[in-house]
């Protein structure tokens, strides 16, 4: 997707807490890899929300427009009755309300696709272990690629509490809602939707069995509850069957239950090679195999749209603003430095990326250099002190590798 001969101009999105520490961190080490790009930085979260009613302001989609490619650290996100009590003054009668930033974003450019791989690394300490048989603990090699649909679902943002009488009158209609909540009066209802559309489970499934075939995997799990929520669990299942069947009779289909499927990460974890979900289950199966391979600090996450070729690329964790308080960071800058990895893929540049995934699997593999949750530290202030890395030692660290 790039042209090698043009210096590319990245968006840094630093946002919230942390998500400025460990961005800043990637960039160091992208640069010591060899990537050469510009960098501009667009405003993003909560300092925008408190001072401008908006965290995700009009000059920084326009960025993302004209540069389609973001690097994003993370948000602090705030329930509405916080969030409102945090405006500054002069804006709290125009009726504002928070919305994510991210999920802004998904929204506006249509981020519809988003992959969260999650590979244990040989050697990290929180890497999952079981006890198999006689006894003997086992540590299995998780290497799952899950797809989530971004842009609908439960996070469609399609919701409303003490709804308007046409949503309800249109609600009385199905003879579940007339029957289990017709005597409940309005404004004790709170409603939100789960919207799939035909075009945007396709467009998930499709992603996720090209991936699979490009990358050798043998299976794809729907993951999703269709035998309870029939129409858009149901309607994904079936799309995907009709998909493999016509177009990738290869590469075996499994269904799971996300009830069930959650129980069996922790089981047979190793069985998996890539998963699809919608919006909510791919977020949830992502979080559960993201701690089988040591948790939030090595979970990151691509979201993008194949037509219009803009990405944004992110840690899954949060903005954390107890650690960003501290003199020294001390987070795990490993998500995001995968983030950047996926960046990298992303814009065909996989041979800087190769380089720095090993030098990051040496620095995990050799179990000298951990930061505080490698070592398995409460996260305080003094964990430095106590032999753990900061962020900054972290990225150092590979730097120095590379």
């Amino acid at each position: 997707m790039s042209d090698k001969n043009t210096k590319r101009t990245i968006v840094t999105l630093p946002g919230d807490g942390i998500g400025k520490t460990v961005l800043e961190s990637a960039l160091q080490v992208l640069e010591a890899a060899g990537f050469i790009a510009d960098y501009v930085e667009g405003d993003i979260g909560w300092e925008f929300w408190r001072a401008e009613g908006n965290p995700l302001p009009r000059r920084t989609l326009d960025l993302i427009a004209e540069h389609k490619i973001a690097l994003f650290g993370a948000i602090t996100s705030k329930p509405k009755d916080e969030a409102f009590e945090e405006l500054a003054p002069e804006l709290k009668s125009l009726g504002l309300i928070y919305a994510s930033p991210i999920v802004g974003l998904r929204q506006h450019f249509g981020l519809d696709i988003c992959l969260r791989p999650c590979h244990s690394y040989h050697g990290n300490p929180l890497n999952f272990v079981r006890r198999g048989r006689d006894g003997i603990f086992e540590e299995p090699s998780v290497d799952v690629a899950i797809f989530r649909q971004n842009t609908e679902g439960l996070y469609g943002g399609v919701e409303w509490s003490n709804p308007p009488d046409d949503v309800h009158d249109a609600l009385m209609t199905h003879p579940k809602f007339s029957q289990n909540f017709g005597d409940t009066p309005i404004d004790e209802l709170s409603i939100s939707t789960r919207i799939f559309t035909k075009k945007a489970t396709e467009r998930i499934l499709r992603a996720a069995f090209e991936h699979a075939k490009k990358y050798e995997y043998k299976s794809v799990t729907v993951c999703e509850k269709p035998n309870v929520i029939r129409e858009t669990s149901g309607m994904m299942y079936k799309m995907a069957q009709e998909i493999q069947a016509a177009d990738f009779p290869g590469i075996e289909l499994w269904n799971t239950n996300i009830d069930a499927q959650m129980m069996w990460l922790t089981k047979n974890p190793e069985n998996y090679d890539v998963i699809v979900a919608g919006n909510m289950f791919g977020d949830i199966v992502s979080d559960g195999f993201a701690g089988l391979i040591g948790g939030l600090g090595f979970a990151a996450s691509a979201q993008y749209n194949t037509d219009t070729g803009i990405g944004v690329f992110e840690p899954t964790h949060g903005s954390a603003p107890r650690y960003a308080g501290y003199a020294t960071s001390i987070v795990n800058p490993i998500a995001m430095i995968e983030a950047a990895c996926m960046m990298l893929d992303f814009i065909d540049e996989q041979a800087i990326a190769i380089k720095i995934r090993k030098a990051v699997a040496e620095i995990i593999d050799e179990g000298v250099i951990r930061t505080y949750d490698m070592a398995r530290l409460t996260g305080t202030a003094d964990v430095i002190h106590r032999g753990a890395a900061s962020t900054v030692g972290m990225a150092e660290a590979i730097i120095a590798r590379l």
